[in-house]
């Protein structure tokens, strides 16, 4: 009875420890990540950035 007493022992183990990763999986997915009222900064998910100069020698400036 030894060896199947440590066999469900470690199936058990490993159960508990693919929970625990679907448990962290899930939060990291599903927590919010928007800044909260006190945040100084807001979190974005893409931040946008205009180009410092028109017309800087591109394909479209120079065909012609």
């Amino acid at each position: 009875m030894g060896a199947h007493a440590g066999a469900v022992r470690e199936l058990l183990v490993v159960l508990v420890m693919a929970g625990v990763g679907l448990l962290l999986a899930l939060l990291a997915a599903f927590g919010p990540w928007h800044p909260g009222v006190g945040d100084r900064h807001p979190a974005v998910v893409v931040e946008l950035h205009s180009p410092a100069r028109v017309g800087t020698g591109g394909v479209a400036d120079n065909a012609g």
